[in-house]
């Protein structure tokens, strides 16, 4: 890729930014070195490398490789049998380190979790965890190597501190007993021995070695003749101490040397890790994503970002190149963005094949070029003495002897800097040269004879750099296939400029100038037009859409109402019915008991029995609908489970299922506090969440003066509720509607089932309880009714 093309394109800032997010000094320098790639297969690999990483930063968050340093020279010191210093030792102990680490966050803790193109990195580091303990244990910093690292060095440090402790009693005791001849009460040291600061006048009443004097010549640093040989001692201790480092050193290094190749192995991966990870880094810095490449030279950029923009204040931009044409003429006023245009799609195109994400949206489709050619900017070269236009026409000389089909060539104001005309004809001609060479080719420009062009040649398209003349400000947003309008006249009329200058420079265009602005003109209407339409569209689509979903819930609330009516309808024909069958039952049970002597016992009684029949019969046909509902079917043992909501015939009680059936077909069901053993034929599988209640015997209790109310709801409703499993935001609702239905029931008092667990099901019941007015008082439960699991409802 050609040095010029990366400087034009300002592709080494992005450089130095990924460079910031590299954690080492080596990691740094892969950075520094990152060029575009020609290779296809490199490509797609380091895009999906950058992708994992990205993926692994988002779940585990991110990693540091702070700790790797360049160990490559100490290696080959262990290579040829050398020991190695302590801060080389620390380096290599760093590396392990921070194999370790990586080691760990490379580790899947979710086994489901699929392997990645980065699980090879992680999986060949090896730690070298004894080797890089044992280290720790004997160093402990550069300037310290610990009293344990061998039994030799801790016998020596011993022996120093006990002649250390023996200097510093005979010394302050030389000290006290000398105070007078000393100019300061302390002990120094003086190459390394423990010295007196002796006044010079009397240094002969200190006997030992003079090992300094003072600048003035007033003070002389003797070491005393008593600590002399202990002074001597210390001294080859010290030496001795040395020795003893140096073999632990010589045999730390040993330990490291048969591991050579795996300590290179891992520097050189993490160094490509803190690579890759600096590439997710920037990515996310950008809010990018990964392009999708291909190898037919097609471009498709969606909402493209330029990443040196500021991100607040950037227009995203849409631009494809190469599918139906492989040209691209880019019209539009000054600072309107159709340098930042080009400028994007190259800057793209050299981050993609380098293996950087780019700040566009997913699914932007990028290819690969040999080379990216970029004449864009001021190129007049003062020392060269050659103009703007020579320099621009020196540059697009070597973009035409280098550029072919597998070529990406920028063009900014093309022809620019001579005679309009020569100028327009000579970028025309350029341009038909990279057309016919099938080389994907992007121009800016102001001439309206490549508008023209565009419009005339097959495989060339016009755009545009939108511009609002009302504002007199661009908009930056690329419109593909509409060439862009001068707005010179348009631009001037609005800033002041008197309409006659104005008309006469409109006599001055030359017909087809003026028509060709007419058209432009025409084209840039409609396509606004357009554009209002096409918003005022999709507005009445989303009303649309919202009466439709409002009509639909209308429906449903409609279709609820007329079941509740016809239910409503059903109940009190059935109330009717049974007032009725009551009443006449008892006229002639009066009867009977009126005409017993009369003879006429036996008509009464079959007038009553074919009354009774013909009552039941409507009652039957009334109730149809309900009925078919729950058919009773037989249950397959094999598809009952546990927990299962069932009706005990016999009892009729509603439950549920306790226990599988035995060979015998006998189970356990659980009808509130009651569990029973029953047969599976004496049982019929239920639909719905009913918890277990008597029904139809609470019906025969009722007396015919009871209301129709309570004839009806009783019928069905439960003595108790059981809500255990459900949510606080589950539970409630359905407790209300039970409360309600229970009141008009005319049930004395309910038992709701919440059961202990946390607590939270309770007290959300107990504080609905107490808003209800028709609740008369509530308590727990005692022992015997389900004590602290229930709560006991009284109604008023």
């Amino acid at each position: 890729m050609n040095q010029k093309a990366l400087k034009t394109l300002e592709y080494y800032k992005i450089i130095e930014q990924l460079i910031e997010y590299a954690s080492c000094e080596s990691g740094k320098e892969l950075c520094r070195k990152l060029v575009p790639s020609t290779d296809y297969e490199e490509i797609t690999t380091s895009l999906r490398e950058t992708t994992d990483a990205v993926t692994r930063v988002r779940q585990k968050g991110g990693i540091s490789f702070g700790g790797v340093k360049d160990i490559r020279a100490s290696l080959k010191r262990l290579e040829v049998g050398s020991s190695l210093g302590i801060i080389e030792i620390l380096s290599i102990s760093s590396l392990l380190t921070a194999s370790t680490k990586a080691k760990a966050y490379g580790r899947h803790e979710d086994q489901e979790i699929s392997e990645d193109s980065l699980e090879e990195f992680f999986r060949i580091l090896e730690p070298l965890t004894p080797v890089n303990n044992e280290i720790k244990r004997c160093i402990i910093s550069e300037e310290e190597v610990s009293d344990d690292a061998s039994p030799g060095l801790h016998h020596v440090r011993r022996s120093m501190r006990s002649i250390n402790d023996k200097i510093h009693t005979q010394m302050n005791s030389i000290l006290n007993s000398n105070r007078s001849y000393l100019q300061d009460a302390v002990i120094t040291m003086r190459d390394g021995r423990y010295c007196l600061p002796v006044k010079a006048e009397h240094k002969s009443q200190v006997t030992g070695m003079v090992h300094d004097q003072s600048s003035t010549g007033s003070t002389l640093f003797i070491e005393p003749m008593a600590i002399v040989k202990l002074n001597n001692d210390l001294r080859a201790l010290e030496i001795q101490e040395q020795k003893e480092i140096e073999m632990i050193l010589a045999d730390l290094s040993n330990q490291l040397a048969p591991y050579l190749e795996e300590l290179e192995t891992n520097f050189h991966t993490l160094t490509r890790l803190d690579f890759i990870f600096a590439k997710a880094a920037l990515a996310k810095h950008y809010n990018a994503s990964e392009p999708i490449f291909n190898t037919k030279h097609e471009i498709h950029i969606k909402d493209g970002r330029h990443p040196l923009l500021d991100p607040k204040k950037v227009v995203p931009i849409n631009i494809h190149l190469g599918k139906t044409f492989d040209l691209l003429i880019v019209t539009g006023p000054n600072t309107g963005g159709k340098t930042v245009s080009l400028k994007t799609v190259g800057l793209f195109t050299l981050m993609g094949q380098s293996g950087l994400h780019i700040p566009a949206f997913d699914g932007s489709e990028l290819s690969v070029f040999d080379e990216v050619f970029a004449d864009i900017g001021d190129e007049q070269s003062i020392e060269q003495s050659l103009s703007t236009f020579s320099s621009h026409m020196t540059n697009i000389v070597q973009i035409l002897n280098q550029a072919d089909s597998n070529s990406l060539c920028l063009f900014d104001e093309l022809g620019a800097g001579t005679d309009p005309t020569e100028g327009a004809a000579l970028a025309i001609s350029i341009l038909s040269f990279l057309h016919n060479m099938k080389c994907r080719t992007m121009a800016t420009t102001h001439y309206s004879e490549l508008k023209v062009f565009a419009l005339t040649t097959p495989g060339v398209e016009n755009a545009c750099c939108e511009f609002n003349v009302e504002t007199l400000q661009p908009t930056y947003r690329i419109l593909i296939g509409v060439p862009g309008k001068s707005n010179a006249f348009a631009i001037s009329k609005k800033l002041g400029l008197p309409d006659y200058i104005i008309d006469e420079a409109k006599n001055h265009l030359e017909a087809k100038d003026e028509t060709f602005e007419d058209l432009l003109t025409h084209l840039e209407e409609n396509r606004v037009t357009i554009e209002k339409e096409r918003i005022q569209i999709a507005s009445y689509k989303l009303e649309v859409e919202q009466l439709k979903a409002r009509l639909t819930q209308k429906e449903e609330r409609l279709d609820e109402r007329r079941d509740k009516m016809i239910k409503d309808a059903r109940e009190e024909a059935q109330r009717i019915l049974r007032d009725a069958k009551d009443t006449a039952d008892s006229t002639i049970r009066q009867i009977n008991k009126l005409a017993s002597e009369s003879g006429v016992s036996k008509e009464l009684e079959a007038e009553r029995s074919r009354l009774r029949n013909k009552l039941q019969d409507v009652d039957s046909s009334l109730s149809l609908k309900r009925e078919q509902k729950n058919p009773k079917k037989g249950i397959d043992p094999k598809k009952l489970k546990l927990g299962d909501g069932v009706k005990v015939l016999s009892m009729n009680l509603n439950g549920t299922v306790n226990s599988l059936p035995n060979a015998k077909g006998d189970l356990y069901v659980q009808m509130g506090i009651l569990r029973s053993l029953v047969n599976i034929s004496d049982l019929e599988l239920l639909y719905d969440d009913s918890v277990s209640a008597p029904s139809e015997n609470r019906a025969k209790k009722a007396g015919s003066g009871s209301s129709s109310t309570r004839m009806s709801k009783s019928f069905s409703i439960s003595p108790e509720i059981n809500l255990i499993g459900m949510t606080t935001d589950e539970a409630i609702p359905q407790l209300d509607k039970y409360l309600d239905d229970a009141y008009l029931a005319h049930l004395p008092q309910v038992r709701v089932v919440h059961g202990r667990g946390t607590g939270a099901l309770k007290n959300a019941v107990h504080k609905h309880l107490k808003r209800l007015k028709y609740v008369k008082e509530f308590r727990l439960g005692v022992f015997g009714e389900g004590d602290s699991g229930v709560t006991i409802v009284s109604f008023k």
